[in-house]
């Protein structure tokens, strides 16, 4: 599946404005344009808004196989505040894969490369395709 069906299909990434560039055997990258709609109360990027690319480079990482990846296990380390116009890069990488399980690292930076959030993710590999959950 390509990036833009698979960013299609994800309707909370398309809701936060993420840009999925790369997703293939187990690395995936997207950006966020921090907005007005991603602050929070502080003025600052809501821990949500970062979680979210996070998340989705996750999810197209893992399923990058064509095989239906669930997520069974996240964290994620906030490292700096994030400001209105900002541009978020999240990068992520396998770290481990086997039949069941694999397991991921996400890097999200700014636009000065410096690390904002530290993310860990663990899927169960389902064996269905993910082209039968069209």
């Amino acid at each position: 599946m390509d990036t833009e069906e698979f960013l299609r299909r994800d309707h909370f990434a398309s809701l936060l404005g993420i840009e999925l560039f790369e997703a293939e055997n187990g690395k995936a990258r997207a950006s966020l344009k921090i907005g007005e709609k991603h602050l929070n109360g502080l003025n600052m990027a809501h821990g949500g808004a970062i979680f979210g690319l996070a998340d989705l480079v996750f999810a197209a990482a893992s399923n990058s196989y064509d095989r239906v990846a669930v997520g069974i296990h996240a964290d994620i380390y906030f490292l700096r505040p994030v400001r209105k116009g900002e541009v978020l890069t999240g990068e992520a990488s396998e770290l481990s894969k086997s039949d069941k399980l694999a397991t991921y690292a996400i890097k999200i930076t700014n636009d000065q490369d410096e690390l904002i959030a530290s993310f860990r993710g663990m899927v169960y590999r389902k064996k269905e395709s993910l082209e039968r959950k069209s």
